[in-house]
């Protein structure tokens, strides 16, 4: 305070916009780095031999050992197939039926009536705040041996099923659970968007003669494409992240073959195995090929579109 000269009349007491706007945003900049880029330095365990509990030293660098028992090896690589085969298959249903969250959207602001549209959003929203193991007891109580649609079945001179444990259609049902998991909380975007587009289109559409469904399809659906496509792009960049928790709890000996996705073979593979290094290569792989996927989608945007997500 001393060496610094007086202020002026000219000086500026306040920062200027710009550096507000910075200031705001380097919290995010931390929270993005401490959980995104700092756990890549794990990626270091792909080139030794490592065991829990051990240490990282030049007894143990294997190179490209890990990398090469990942292609190489006649079960890994079948393993990896099957795993495949599953997280594309369910991701490629997802990306089919990524357009229902928009769907939902455009039909749910079509009921007039603002009390039954907030309860319907509210019942459709509330089961992505429950985890998955909540859901699983609550597929139980319905779907089991001893749930209500097998005690029905028993009831009428049937015999007793377990849903839970058959693997057929399990793709499906699957698919089915994450949309009524996940289908309220993903139409908040376009719940959203629809607010922002223009009510002098609907307006005009009026005018011109359209009706409800036509002023949906050629008002509503145009102006909420943009946003479906950003968010499909995203879609595409994490076709291989499923996640792991559903899979993990409806897993069972019946369906583990058709029910194993990347997610949790990783998960079992270094947890349950204790294969932390080859873990870590199947997470290279995958980190390296959801990259690829972005910016071949966000290149084929941009060529049919002309315009891209970066």
């Amino acid at each position: 305070m001393v060496i610094q000269p007086k202020p002026t009349e000219k000086d500026e007491y306040e920062l200027q916009q710009k550096y507000k706007l910075f200031l705001l945003i380097i919290p995010f900049i931390a929270l993005v780095f401490v959980f995104s880029y700092l756990p890549l330095w794990g990626w270091r365990y792909a080139f030794f031999d490592y065991k829990a509990g051990g240490t990282l030293g030049k007894d143990n660098f294997v190179a490209f050992k890990w990398f090469k028992f990942l292609f190489q090896n006649k079960a890994t690589r079948n393993d990896i197939v099957r795993v495949l085969r599953n997280t594309l298959a369910m991701s490629g249903l997802g990306l089919a039926t990524s357009w229902s969250s928009m769907a939902f959207a455009i039909f749910l602001c079509e009921i007039k009536n603002m009390r039954i549209r907030r309860l319907i959003q509210t019942f459709t929203t509330i089961p992505n705040f429950i985890s998955w193991v909540l859901v699983y007891s609550f597929a139980t109580l319905i779907f089991s041996s001893d749930g209500i649609i097998s005690n029905i079945i028993v009831s009428r001179g049937g015999t007793a099923v377990n849903f839970l444990m058959s693997s057929e259609h399990i793709w499906l049902k699957m698919l089915a659970w994450g949309m009524w998991k996940g289908i309220g909380w993903s139409a908040i975007v376009y719940i959203a968007g629809i607010s922002g587009i223009d009510q002098q289109l609907y307006e005009a559409a009026t005018v011109d003669g359209a009706g409800r469904f036509r002023k949906m399809w050629h008002v509503t659906v145009p102006g909420l494409l943009p946003t479906y496509f950003v968010l499909l792009l995203l879609q595409i960049s994490g076709i291989l992240s499923n996640g792991m928790e559903q899979y993990l709890v409806f897993k069972n000996p019946y369906n583990t073959n058709d029910i194993m996705v990347l997610d949790l073979y990783v998960y079992e593979l270094g947890i349950g195995s204790g294969k932390i290094p080859l873990t870590t290569v199947v997470g290279m792989v995958k980190s390296l090929v959801s990259v690829t996927l972005l910016l071949s989608a966000n290149k084929f945007s941009k060529v049919i579109r002309g315009e891209s997500l970066i």
